[in-house]
């Protein structure tokens, strides 16, 4: 199977289109996507104000969870902005547990994570503009000096590559991390058992015995916390560039 320049599989290419590669990146994302959505069609079926299900006790405390966080990061007149951070949050932290099912984390394709981050710096720039008009804007990059301007600038643009680098990096380096340590532990396993001579050595050094439990708590930490930590990252870097904007 081809795989892009960042490194995702290449499932199959459109043709109409000028040769579109669909990649692993894009089937999973959208996997994750349908996956989300009809969990929040499940959690909001049937809803009642009286004798709820457990269901819908999960939803409200979901909503409430996403209030809570945007409300003590951005303030109460950014409440609108509860859908979009939790579809960030959800997006990211599926994303990156889908290598768990053993599929291609999207997380892990830069490309993806610079498409979230050029959104973020879209709706940066247009609070910026409906702050303070395109002409202070513009003038904004002149602050406090005009000299400042260029390198002002170049601060704007690399908000967006800053965010998904950052992300990027976290994820691959835990990816990386991961597999060096079960080869060292292969290799390890096969060494120590080699010194038993004969089959008996042969045998137990094909058994991965070092392998067991260790791979199993990097996951816990590299798949788990740290792809929340990641989401989490990413939506608190959003919420503050967006609030900084209007200011």
């Amino acid at each position: 199977m081809n795989v892009d320049i960042h490194g995702a599989p290449i499932y199959f290419t459109i043709p109409i289109f000028g040769g579109i590669p669909i990649t692993a990146s894009l089937v999973v994302s959208w996997g994750v996507m349908l996956v989300l959505t009809g969990l929040c069609i499940w959690l909001t079926h049937d809803l009642k104000v009286k004798n709820i299900s457990k269901r819908q006790a999960i939803a409200e405390k979901i909503v409430l969870t996403a209030e809570s966080f945007v409300r003590s990061n951005m303030g109460e007149k950014w409440m609108h902005m509860v859908p979009l951070i939790s579809a960030i949050f959800g997006l990211s932290l599926g994303c990156s547990l889908s290598s768990l099912l053993g599929f291609f984390a999207p997380t892990a394709d830069v490309s993806v994570l610079l498409g979230w981050a050029l959104v973020v710096f879209v709706l940066i720039t247009y609070t910026k503009i409906k702050t303070n008009g395109f002409g202070g804007y513009l003038k904004g990059f002149c602050d406090p000096v005009f000299v400042m301007a260029p390198f002002n600038l170049l601060g704007e643009v690399f908000k967006p590559i800053s965010m998904s680098f950052r992300h990027f990096g976290n994820v691959l380096s835990g990816m990386v991390i991961s597999s060096l340590v079960y080869a060292a532990l292969i290799l390890a396993n096969n060494a120590l058992f080699g010194l038993i001579p004969g089959v008996v050595g042969e045998i137990l050094g094909d058994i991965p015995f070092l392998a067991v439990g260790v791979p199993a708590v990097l996951s816990l930490y590299f798949d788990w916390f740290s792809s929340a930590m990641q989401a989490f990252i990413f939506c608190m870097l959003t919420m503050i560039f967006i609030r900084t904007a209007a200011e």
